[in-house]
């Protein structure tokens, strides 16, 4: 009598075991924001990679939406975390996503005040960055991926300063991921969408693969805002009636949208496993650097950031005023 009794119990007790039991862990991927201090303790510092996964409230234009950039980047970083990750005795740090940037589309066409866009100064970026990689350092961790694609020269500048105090002050490595030329300019263009930079045809192919539902529907009748280089780009973007958008959102597709992830997440993971084995990331071309060879982009750069300082001096006077300086 006892054993038929028993038997049952017991299997309903690994049952229990079973069923409550967490799941097995595949790969050390960890969400910062779920740790507590004695979790965090017990990172391998030297086999740690910090992600931090960001992205510009930028105006996309009446079809995509402000976050356009901060999904892809999103995506992109979790599969550079699950890279890392599935190395033996590595693991990834990630952090909750940063919805900060500079330098807005629109002020490509000098309009400053854009529906959509809410950036900050460009030294705003690089001190939120900085102190960022202080704290990390501070606690020991030696590697950090910025995961921050976004087209803005000066907003590639900053990141990329960042991450040379992180290795000069620490001896490690903050890498502004996608400002590494090789990563940033993964773009298969299409014919109509011409110098399609910004919530054309590649940017809105890739959020109908990633989040269709976030595509207004009347992108279809969208009129291609187009141009062969930068001079027609600028020209277009200067109109009174310019929508937001450069290229020819209408054209885009969801496979060529996935063609383009798939792209940007390879070449981001192939540099990220580069870099681990010892490839020196200041080796490899920059984006922000390479925009200086564009007179237009200079001027545009140089217009920005006389409009960052009127926005300063008008924060500062205040300040002043109040006497909170």
């Amino acid at each position: 009598m006892r054993d038929t009794w028993r038997r049952p119990l017991g299997t309903a007790l690994v049952l229990i075991a079973l069923l409550s039991a967490p799941p097995p862990v595949v790969a050390q991927v960890y969400r910062v924001a779920a740790l507590n201090t004695d979790q965090i303790r017990t990172l391998d510092r030297a086999r740690t990679v910090v992600v931090l996964p960001a992205g510009i409230l930028e105006e996309h234009g009446p079809y995509l939406p402000s976050y356009t950039d901060g999904y892809q980047n999103e995506r992109i970083a979790q599969a550079v975390a699950e890279a890392v990750a599935a190395r033996p005795g590595w693991a990834a740090l990630v952090f909750p996503s940063i919805p900060l940037g500079t330098g807005g589309a629109n002020e490509i066409g000098r309009k400053y005040a854009f529906p959509g866009t809410y950036s900050v100064r460009s030294t705003t970026l690089r001190s939120v960055f900085m102190d960022l990689g202080d704290e990390v350092g501070e606690q020991g961790f030696r590697w950090i991926f910025v995961v921050h694609g976004h087209g803005a020269p000066n907003h590639n500048r900053m990141l990329d300063q960042a991450g040379d105090y992180f290795h000069d002050t620490y001896g490690g490595r903050m890498v502004h991921l996608c400002g590494l030329l090789p990563v940033g300019t993964v773009i298969d263009a299409l014919r109509e969408d011409g110098l399609g930079i910004h919530a054309g045809a590649w940017e809105t192919s890739t959020i109908l693969f990633l989040l269709p539902g976030l595509v207004a529907p009347s992108v279809k009748e969208a009129e291609a805002q187009s141009g062969a280089d930068w001079s027609a780009l600028v020209r277009v973007a200067r109109a009174a009636s310019w929508p937001g958008y450069l290229g020819s959102p209408r054209v885009a597709t969801a496979s060529q949208g996935a063609k383009i992830v798939r792209a940007l997440e390879e070449t981001a993971v192939a540099y990220t496993l580069k870099i681990l084995d010892g490839l020196d990331p200041r080796d490899i071309p920059r984006l922000g650097d390479l925009a200086r060879n564009s007179q237009e982009n200079v001027a545009i750069d140089e217009d920005a950031l006389q409009h960052e300082k009127q926005m300063l001096r008008k924060q500062e006077e205040w300040l002043t005023r109040k006497k909170l300086r």
